[in-house]
C-alpha cells in the first residue's frame, strides 16, 4: 500500500502522467465545444432575437449557463496549467510534489466563484446561497458537460424551428398571395364568397404564426421521449400544415371557378338540353296517358306532373350570373342545376314508363298472340276450329279499345293451353297419333 495524503492514496509519477495526459484531452475537447456553441447560428440568432414565451425564459438560464461555462473552464484550465507546473518542476518528483500533485488532480482543488447574476438563472449554484463551490478536476468536467448539453439543446431545438417554419411559412404566403390574385380576378372576394373568407383568415393565421415561430421557437417543438441526445426532436408544424391544407381546398375551389369561367356556356347549353328533353318526355307522357286512357279499361294510369317552373327560374338566374361574370355565384349553381336536371330527365322517363306500361302489356299480348298462332301454323294446326275460335276472341279483346288487360291475357292464356295440347307430342299407339287431330265430333264423319 503506498503512501497516502490528504486525498488518498498518493499518485506515483505513471498516474500522475496518464491523469494530465487525460485531463489534457478532456481540456481540448471541452474547448472546442465551447468555441462551437460559441460560434452557433442559432445562438447568434437567439442572441440577437425578441424573444417571447418558452424561448425566452430558456434563453435567459442558457446563457447564464454559457457564461458559467466558460467561468468553470477557466477554473479547470487554471487548475491543469497549475499540476503542469508542479509536475515540470523535475523529471523524477519528490514525495511532496506527488502529494501536491495528488490533491491537485483528485481533491476539491479547485475553487468556482460566480457573482449573482451569472448564476442566478444557471441550474447550478441557484438558490444556494453560495458565491463559489469547490470542485475536484473530474466533478467540474461533469457539471461543464451537463450545462453544455442543456444549452446545446436548447440553442439546437431553436434552431431547427427557425430553419424549418417561417421559410415554410414564407413560401405557402407567396403562394397565398397569388392564389389570393386570382381570386379577386373571377370574383371570389371576402364577404361575396366563402373561399374569400378563407383566404383571409389564412392570412391572418400564417401572420400570426410566423410572427409566434420567430419570437417563440420553443413553443414549436416537440422533444423525443427518451431521447438524450441535443436537440432530439422535430419542430411542430401542426398548425401550419392545416393551413396548407385549408389553402389547397381553397385552390380547388378557385379552379371550380375557373372551369365554369371556361366553359359556363357549353354547360348552360347542355342544361337547356337535359330540361327540354325532360319537358319533351313529360309532354309524351301527357299524352299517352290519354291514349291509355281511351284504349285500356279498368287500369290504373298514373297522373303525370307539369315541368318544374324552378329549375327554368334558376336556369335563368344561372345566364344572369354568366353575363355579369359572377362566375363565384354561377359555380355552384350550374353544379347543382346540372344534378337536378339529370334527377328531372330521369323522373320524366319513369313517369313516361309508368304512363305507357299498360300499352306495353298489351303490347306484349299481342306479340305472344301471333307468335303461337305462327308455331302452330308451322305444324300445320292453323285450321283448327278450337284454336280458330279461341285466336279470333283474344284478338277481338287486344284490338279493340278500351281493352281490359286482365280478360284479354286469359284470352291469350286460354289460346296458349289450346296451342299447347296440339303440340304435345303423342304416345305411340295413341288414336290419332301422327296426324292433325279433328277435334269437332263424329257428327262431321257422317
Amino acid at each position: 500500500m503506498g503512501v497516502t495524503g490528504p486525498s488518498g492514496p498518493v499518485m506515483d509519477r505513471d498516474e500522475v502522467d496518464r491523469a494530465l495526459a487525460r485531463l489534457g484531452a478532456e481540456h481540448e475537447a471541452i474547448e472546442t465545444s465551447l468555441l462551437a456553441l460559441q460560434d452557433h447560428a442559432g445562438r447568434r440568432l437567439l442572441e440577437g432575437a425578441e424573444l417571447t414565451g418558452t424561448t425566452r425564459e430558456r434563453w435567459t438560464a442558457a446563457e447564464a449557463s454559457i457564461s458559467l461555462l466558460w467561468t468553470y473552464f477557466d477554473a479547470y484550465a487554471d487548475a491543469l496549467r497549475s499540476a503542469r507546473d508542479v509536475r515540470s518542476r523535475r523529471r523524477w518528483p519528490n514525495r511532496d510534489d506527488l502529494v501536491e500533485l495528488t490533491e491537485l488532480l483528485r481533491g476539491e482543488s479547485v475553487t468556482v466563484a460566480g457573482s449573482a447574476a451569472a448564476t442566478a438563472s444557471a441550474p447550478t449554484m441557484a438558490g444556494t446561497g453560495k458565491l463559489s463551490e469547490r470542485f475536484t478536476l473530474v466533478e467540474l468536467v461533469e457539471r461543464m458537460n451537463e450545462l453544455y448539453a442543456q444549452s446545446l439543446d436548447m440553442v439546437v431545438a431553436a434552431d431547427a424551428v427557425w430553419s424549418a417554419l417561417p421559410a415554410r411559412i414564407d413560401l405557402l404566403a407567396a403562394e397565398l398571395q397569388r392564389t389570393r390574385q386570382l381570386a379577386h380576378s373571377v370574383g371570389v372576394r371576402p364577404g361575396e364568397h366563402p373561399a374569400g373568407d378563407d383566404l383571409e383568415r389564412i392570412t391572418r393565421t400564417l401572420t400570426s404564426l410566423r410572427e409566434q415561430v420567430v419570437s417563440d421557437p420553443l413553443a414549436f417543438w416537440l422533444p423525443t421521449q427518451g431521447s438524450s441526445a441535443p436537440g432530439g426532436g422535430r419542430p411542430d408544424t401542426t398548425r401550419y400544415d392545416r393551413e396548407a391544407r385549408a389553402l389547397e381546398d381553397v385552390r380547388r375551389e378557385i379552379d371550380a371557378v375557373l372551369s365554369v369561367r371556361q366553359d359556363a356556356e357549353a354547360r348552360l347549353v347542355k342544361l337547356r338540353d337535359t330540361l327540354s328533353r325532360a319537358d319533351r318526355t313529360l309532354a309524351e307522357a301527357r299524352s299517352a296517358r290519354g291514349e291509355v286512357l281511351a284504349k285500356i279499361a279498368a287500369s290504373e294510369v298514373p297522373a303525370v306532373s307539369g315541368p318544374p317552373t324552378a329549375l327554368q327560374e334558376q336556369l335563368a338566374t344561372a345566364a344572369e350570373y354568366r353575363r355579369h361574370a359572377q362566375w363565384h355565384r354561377l359555380s355552384p349553381l350550374l353544379e347543382a342545376l346540372e344534378e337536378k336536371a339529370e334527377d328531372e330527365l330521369l323522373r320524366a322517363r319513369e313517369s313516361l314508363t309508368a304512363v305507357t306500361a299498360p300499352l306495353a302489356v298489351r303490347a306484349e299480348l299481342r306479340g305472344r298472340l301471333d307468335a303461337y298462332k305462327a308455331k302452330v301454323a308451322r305444324h300445320g294446326f292453323a285450321e283448327d276450329p278450337l284454336l280458330v275460335e279461341r285466336y279470333d276472341a283474344a284478338r277481338r279483346m287486344l284490338w279493340s279499345a278500351p281493352c281490359d288487360l286482365r280478360v284479354a291475357e286469359q284470352a291469350v292464356l286460354r289460346y296458349q293451353h289450346a296451342a299447347a295440347d296440339l303440340l304435345v307430342p303423342k304416345v305411340p299407339g295413341q288414336a290419332g297419333h301422327g296426324g292433325p287431330q279433328d277435334r269437332r265430333g263424329p257428327s262431321r264423319e257422317r
